[in-house]
């Protein structure tokens, strides 16, 4: 079974200040078409294939999944859904992409592991 990889699009775009807060939608876009290679190539440490879940919010809710990407628009917190959904990763390993330390402590506690926006931001 694949490696579940959840990444907080919210806070992985707001770690580059590349104009991001003028087209939240757009840039959370580029985000998933730039995770597309990961699912099969896998990520620093984590050989593929990986399962990946985009977790989008606020303005970015609704953008499309693509082959390789799973995009979730949580329908409240972000962050809340990311808990959801790394807890429903029972029995799989999971990783959960951000830099936020509360949401770190509290996926933890579901059993999945974290890293830092630049695994998917070099």
């Amino acid at each position: 079974m694949s490696t579940l990889v959840v990444v907080d699009a919210a806070n992985v775009v707001g770690s580059v200040p590349d104009g991001w807060w003028r087209d939240r939608r757009g840039a959370a876009e580029r985000l998933r078409d730039s995770l597309v290679g990961y699912a099969q190539e896998g990520l620093p440490g984590l050989p593929g294939p990986v399962e990946l879940v985009l977790v989008v919010e606020g303005a970015a809710r609704g953008v499309a999944s693509v082959p390789g990407v799973r995009v979730e628009s949580a329908p409240g917190s972000g962050d809340d859904h990311i808990v959801e959904v790394a807890a429903g990763a029972a029995g799989r390993r999971c990783l959960v992409v951000t830099a936020d330390r509360e949401l770190r402590r509290r996926v933890a506690e579901v059993g999945a592991e974290c890293a830092g926006p630049r695994t998917v931001r070099p």
